[in-house]
Order: structure tokens, then sequence, then C-alpha cells
């Protein structure tokens, strides 16, 4: 099978019509790395062809860095392939999206990612995305509007669902809606990332997500620690993002598109029985990630990477 299943159309076209919108000049670029594998400067150089990509998503208040640990295990699997890591709208490189006078949803994220590969003129055969990047990835699908993709693709939907969404752990706790809320309400500059943990704990919220949020604290010009990310606007995302029904992707997929969902096997997300079902009995595939909560990526890498190894190897060996 090919690559260019996602493909913008070219640069010269600017007409409004099927597929992702180019980025117009003055705006923002996502914030990238692209990890290749060691044969890909060899593929290269040899035929001159483009190497199998697949592209990474992370999920709300996360960044390109969550993911790319995974993306590394990937490689040593699929050396021949390069793997796109990207920062969200409003997330670590790209947060200066935050400031553009426009919604901040699950589909202008998704937007933002199929400019990007245009302006790389990169050809996916493989979109992955976690939790919030779930459903940024089967947005891109929606929005290349076509009932059959020039080439086909595959798509990961790591731990979250296509439609109306609710999380949480134990007894609600870590809830990301909550989370994010007690974030706007606490002020900065502070002074070090401890007083952010005990800020945090001291609300209910678990010690690993506490500190993990704090790992988005940075020193600020003025002084003190303030957000990498902009913070307003990933609210916004994160409401689209419990709202939005993807369901129609599941429901009529364009022809070429090979879907996949990964559960978790302790996950925090509301997995009703009857939603799996109708997954499976629409022609996708729900696989069962056993040892691993929502972070599925680093909970159980190894076991994530034998489920999805044969079926991207697949991709370019059928």
């Amino acid at each position: 099978q090919g690559s260019a299943g996602l493909r913008a159309r070219g640069r010269q076209q600017q007409r409004p019509g099927p597929g992702p919108r180019a980025r117009r000049p003055g705006r923002p670029q996502l914030g990238y790395e692209l990890v290749e594998g060691p044969l890909v400067k060899y593929s290269r150089r040899e035929n001159g062809s483009q190497p199998p990509t697949a592209v990474l998503v992370h999920g709300i208040l996360g960044s390109k860095r969550n993911l790319h640990s995974f993306a590394k295990t990937l490689e040593q699997r699929l050396p021949a392939w390069q793997f796109l890591l990207v920062d969200l709208r409003c997330h670590g490189d790209s947060h200066a999206f935050g400031d553009l006078e426009e919604a901040h949803s699950v589909e202008t994220a998704a937007g933002d990612v199929l400019a990007l590969l245009r302006d790389l003129r990169l050809f996916p055969h493989c979109l992955i995305g976690h939790s919030f990047g779930g459903k940024v990835v089967l947005s891109m699908v929606q929005q290349f509007g076509s009932e059959v993709l020039p080439r086909p693709v595959q798509v990961w939907v790591l731990d979250t669902l296509p439609g109306a969404v609710r999380s949480g752990g134990p007894e609600g706790r870590d809830h990301p809606g909550e989370l994010i809320s007690a974030l706007q309400g606490i002020p900065l500059p502070m002074d070090n990332r401890k007083e952010l943990v005990s800020q945090l704990t001291d609300r209910g919220f678990s010690a690993p997500v506490a500190h993990w949020a704090a790992t988005n604290l940075e020193r600020q010009p003025s002084g003190g620690l303030g957000w990498s990310f902009h913070l307003d606007g990933i609210a916004d995302m994160y409401r689209s993002y419990e709202a939005e029904d993807l369901w129609n992707v599941v429901e009529v997929p364009p022809q070429g598109l090979d879907l996949n969902f990964v559960r978790a096997e302790r996950s925090t997300w509301r997995w009703a029985g009857n939603e799996q079902v109708r997954i499976i009995s629409l022609g996708s595939r729900v696989h069962l990630l056993r040892d691993a909560g929502h972070w599925v990526h680093s909970d159980n890498p190894a076991g994530l990477a034998d489920i999805m190894q044969p079926l991207m190897q697949g991709t370019v060996s059928a």
C-alpha cells in the first residue's frame, strides 16, 4: 500500500475545495520533530523515495516530547520509517497559536497538522493520536473530505472514543477538565515546581498528575516560573474534545482507511461495552492493551508496539 492518503493539495492551488487548507502567510507553523529510522537515509540515497511516515499526536496539556520515547521504540522496530511528532496549537512550541483570534478546537488542531504536512511535503502512511490526539487524527480524516483516499492510510486512536467522552480516575479523580480549571486559578509566576505540586495535591489531584503538570512550567524572562502553553486556548480545546462527535468517520469511513482503536486495560475513560461492540461491528478493530492505564505509550510501550508493528509494517509490504 502507498503513503499519500492525507497529503495536502499542492501549494499552487488557492481555490477552496475538498482537502486540508493551506497555511496562510504570516500564520505560525506547528512545532515539530522528525525522528528518522537508521535506514531512512540509506533508502533516500538508494532510490530517492519518500520513506514511510507516521504522524504522532499528543493529548491535552501534553507536547511532542510525551511521545518521543515511544517514537524511538517504533523506530527500533521499523528502521526504514520516519516519525513526525507535533506540538498541537497552544501547546509546547506551538503556544503562539493561542494568540490567534479563532476557535481552538479539535477541528482547528487537525487543520493545523494537515497544513504542516503540506508545508513539509510529507505523505503519511499512519496517523497515531493519544487521547485528545486520537480525535485530532479522526478529524484529519474527516477534513480530507473525500469518499476515497488517494492512498490507503492507517489510523491509531489510543485510549479514547469517537463520540462524547468522560474521564477521571477512581471516584472521578484527576479529571482533565477539572485540572485545567485548577491550573487557570493558580497565580503565576511561582518560585518553584514544588509549590505547584503542593497546591494541586491539596486540591485532591494525585501526586503523579501534579508532578506531570509541573513539568509544563518554564522560567519566564520577567522572572519566576510560568506556563509553557496557552492555558485559556487549551481549555477551549478540551471542551471541544469532550463534545466532538466523530462517529461518522467510523460509520462511513473513506475507502482506503484502516481504523484501529487501542483500549487500555486500566483506562480512566468510560469505555461502555456497547461502544466497543459498535466500533467492531462497523468494521474497525479494538485492541486491548494489558498492563496499562490511560498513558498507554509510557505504561506499556513494548506491548503497544507489539500490537502496532505488524499492522504498520503491512501498510508498506502489502
